[in-house]
């Protein structure tokens, strides 16, 4: 295909051949779209529309094209919604653009990509309400810097807090019979994801949202999962003092890491309310030593549940109310 100048992109079209030929030479959506972009997108679309060209193969195939640039082209431009650690989430739609803020981020937005790719394949559907759902991966080019940046469109979580906007919103603690429902469904998101061969690597309270009313969770950003065995690819550095010493060390990742993060998310949670069973309990999953810390979370999630019922007898729902 021969290579075109900016001009010749830009040029408006007249023709149904100009259009297809302008729409196939694209290769982003910069090349297509100017600072008129929606002027130039009706103009694309009405020379190059199935209706007005029926039966044309070419013609139909372009106009698909021209939808699929200027879907990517609008996602960029809804508002930021929420900042993470390396990312800015976009309304895309009915849905959430995570874009990274650094190109050199790129790599860990892949990761997660595969990660939820992973999780979607092997995790069975009872219990993939546990993780976000991944619509589709972007490839967004930034016209200022001529930078690309690769972004996954996520699927929307209405109604969902993070646990650190509950610890900022209840410093002095959350009641344990409150926090254990949390604690249960977050060992049951770590143990289909460590079955699925998928561990997360980054379990902070950013990263762990429920829904308070119907008693829900949600285990999101995974930029550091991977493979269990695999070195982690960074760590989140204002979290630095709660990982465990293996990682520091040599950036090991696996279930046991993430079981040590999970629990230092929970005792965080309860903070001074924590009754003196559970804080054992506690303790023993974060044991120093790698090889001797729980592994497992289907186990653990037994040990706790036997812990909580010597404490609050069987298992009843509790209303769960986060103060405005």
């Amino acid at each position: 295909m021969t290579a075109r100048s900016d001009a010749e992109f830009t040029r408006t079209p007249h023709t149904v051949a100009e259009a297809i030929e302008l729409i196939e030479a694209a290769g982003k959506p910069a090349d297509l779209f100017g600072r008129d972009a929606a002027r130039r997108y009706r103009r694309l679309a009405k020379l190059t529309h199935p209706d007005a060209q029926a039966g044309d193969m070419r013609t139909t195939a372009a106009f698909a094209r021209l939808a699929d640039l200027w879907k990517r082209h609008s996602q960029v431009c809804g508002p930021v919604v929420a900042r993470g650690d390396l990312a800015n989430l976009y309304q895309v739609g009915g849905g959430l653009l995570k874009l990274p803020r650094n190109p050199a981020d790129n790599d860990l937005m892949d990761r997660e990509a595969a990660g939820l790719r992973a999780l979607a394949r092997r995790v069975p559907d009872r219990l993939s309400a546990y993780f976000p759902r991944l619509a589709e991966t972007q490839r967004v080019h930034d016209p200022r810097t001529g930078a690309e940046r690769r972004g996954n469109v996520l699927g929307a979580l209405d109604g969902f807090v993070s646990l650190a906007e509950i610890r900022y919103r209840q410093p002095g603690g959350v009641d344990p019979r409150d926090a254990a429902w949390i604690w249960r469904r977050l060992l049951v998101a770590l143990g289909a994801a460590h079955q699925a061969g998928v561990s997360h690597g980054a379990v902070i309270p950013e990263h762990v949202l429920i829904h308070p009313a119907d008693h829900g969770l949600v285990l999101v950003d995974w930029c550091y999962s991977g493979q269990p065995g695999v070195p982690l690819p960074a760590i989140v550095g204002r979290y630095r003092d709660w990982y465990p010493p293996e990682v520091l060390s040599r950036r090991t990742s696996g279930p046991a890491v993430d079981i040590w993060l999970a629990t230092s998310c929970m005792t965080a949670l309860i903070s001074g309310r924590m009754p003196k069973p559970l804080g054992a309990f506690a303790r023993g999953c974060q044991i120093a030593h790698e090889a001797r810390r729980p592994q497992e979370a289907w186990q653990l999630l037994a040990e706790l549940d036997d812990v909580l019922e010597r404490l609050y007898g069987p298992r009843k729902f509790r209303p769960f109310a986060i103060p405005a």
